[in-house]
């Protein structure tokens, strides 16, 4: 099966349970599946069961949902297809990270392969997108890495910023006018406090986090 073949709602929702995934290592929950794809839970139930039957998820009750084999397959193809996207967009159109996402959405699903290759090739085959997220190969692999979220990370520990998620504009905006984009270093400065985390970024500058945003930012502990 190509991934073509599937409706547009049926890639949302392979890509979405992939992208879960790629963030907690968990299944993904109903709930927050239909959050992602912007239908309601009744909908994304009957959707999952669709994609059940065409064997290309595993839904079980209280785990949450995951991908078979070639149902991963699909995913892959959808993720390569938006983080591409993004990067063609930011790098050839001169959009910002924060107006990416939507567009890509849209441009993901009518797109052909071979346009896909071509726009891979103009780019010089990049393996990551302008949010850090990995971007899969033509083969469908994708890097490994061993990135954690900033929830994570301690008071005093220093970290570098690997990827962020891309669906939140207005977080995307708050961290690109503060300098935390991915490559840059950070310590963390203390624990929560009413919900807010300090950290000091690289060049000096003390910025306010909200602590239900820390889970959107992945980090690499600092090695040295």
């Amino acid at each position: 099966m190509h991934v073509s073949e599937l409706p547009d709602r049926s890639q949302d929702y392979l890509k979405a349970i992939w992208n879960i995934a790629e963030y907690s290592r968990e299944p993904a929950q109903l709930g927050e599946l239909a959050a992602r794809v912007g239908q309601k839970t009744t909908t994304a139930a009957e959707a999952i069961r669709r994609l059940s039957a065409k064997g290309l998820v595993e839904s079980e009750p209280y785990r949450g949902v995951t991908l078979t084999e070639q149902g991963n397959e699909l995913a892959v193809a959808m993720v390569r297809r938006h983080r591409l996207l993004e990067t063609f967009l930011v790098q050839v159109l001169g959009y910002t990270w924060d107006e990416v996402h939507d567009d890509a959405e849209l441009l993901e699903h009518s797109v052909s392969d071979r346009f896909m290759e071509r726009i891979d090739a103009h780019l010089g085959h990049p393996e990551r997108d302008p949010h850090g997220d990995p971007i899969p190969d033509a083969r469908g692999r994708v890097g490994v890495v061993g990135w954690v979220g900033l929830d994570t990370v301690g008071a005093g520990e220093t970290v570098t910023v690997e990827q962020t998620e891309d669906r939140d504009p207005q977080l995307l905006r708050y961290l690109a006018e503060h300098g935390l984009v991915p490559g840059t270093r950070l310590t963390v400065l203390g624990p929560p406090l009413a919900g807010i985390v300090k950290v000091r970024a690289g060049d000096g500058r003390e910025v306010m986090l909200a602590e239900s945003s820390l889970g959107a930012i992945r980090v690499r502990p600092d090695s040295g």
